[in-house]
């Protein structure tokens, strides 16, 4: 009989998403030799590799993501089938931290998806800086927190999302100007502290047009062809211009986005949409 243990596919899945086997052992929670092996070992059953391994990281062969696209399936439906069992009985309240850049694109399906499979549990949502955040999760002044990695914030490792250069179509290549004028977050961000540090290394000049906490108003500066703004991936509009090495921008170093919870979040209503954040932003 052929088998495909879940737990493998998890581990499939979380070693295509980190690109890394030992950051891949942190997040199924198992050691770096099980994980290997286990691998390995499906590997063998089926004759064919699922990933080709580099020296710092590893990269699914087509195989590998033939694989990863139905392991992904089972684990979603097994997720979905353990909560048509247990949602009736699901209730009470729980509060997610999430800064502008993530809320804003990533939050809302889950939230509604969330909210569809378990309709008797509250939730509220903190929408503020991840540096801000740090502090609120480790008081409990909410019980989870979805946002970049800071000082002060600890959490299981989501993926790590690009980061690009962007501009509004009415911009009239504002890129080529210097000092290059960029809306930032405030100091403290991380998106804020990559790009700036990719323009120093690359030697361009550069003047903080406008910064702020807030997404929109990042966005605002960059309608308004005043800015080129530097944002992850999923928070860039769709009608905006991607910016590169074409028009002479360096890269910016991705975000790494962690899950954190507080002390008091080990309850059913945080589990389920702790579960229902790591499953859906892992895909």
């Amino acid at each position: 009989m052929k088998a495909l243990d879940l737990d493998v596919m998890t581990m499939i899945v979380a070693v295509a998403d980190t690109g890394n086997i030992s950051r891949a052992a942190e997040v199924v929670h198992r050691s770096q030799s099980a994980v290997s092996m286990q691998i390995k070992t499906l590997e063998t059953a089926l004759g064919k590799p699922l990933f080709v391994r580099k020296p710092r990281s590893v990269i699914p062969t087509q195989d590998g993501e033939v694989l990863l696209t139905y392991a992904r399936r089972m684990l979603a439906l097994r997720d979905e089938a353990w909560a048509a069992v247990v949602r009736p009985d699901v209730t009470g309240r729980v509060s997610i931290g999430v800064p502008d850049d993530y809320a804003s694109s990533l939050l809302p399906p889950i939230l509604k998806k969330f909210s569809a499979s378990y309709p008797k549990v509250e939730i509220q949502v903190v929408g503020l800086p991840s540096v801000a955040l740090a502090p609120m999760v480790k008081d409990g002044s909410v019980d989870l927190v979805c946002a970049t990695r800071v000082k002060g914030l600890s959490g299981e490792f989501i993926r790590l999302e690009p980061m690009e250069w962007a501009a509004a179509p009415s911009a009239d290549e504002i890129w080529r100007e210097r000092p290059l004028p960029i809306a930032v977050f405030l100091p403290g961000s991380v998106a804020r502290e990559n790009a700036i540090r990719s323009l120093e290394r690359a030697k361009i000049p550069y003047r903080t047009s406008y910064e702020s906490p807030s997404l929109l108003g990042l966005l605002s500066m960059a309608e308004a062809g005043l800015a080129i703004v530097p944002l992850a991936r999923c928070a860039v509009p769709a009608h905006f211009t991607l910016l590169g090495r074409a028009h002479g921008l360096p890269e910016i170093p991705a975000l790494e986005m962690v899950l954190a919870r507080s002390s008091a979040s080990k309850r059913p209503p945080c589990d389920f949409l702790a579960e229902k954040i790591v499953s859906e932003l892992r895909r």
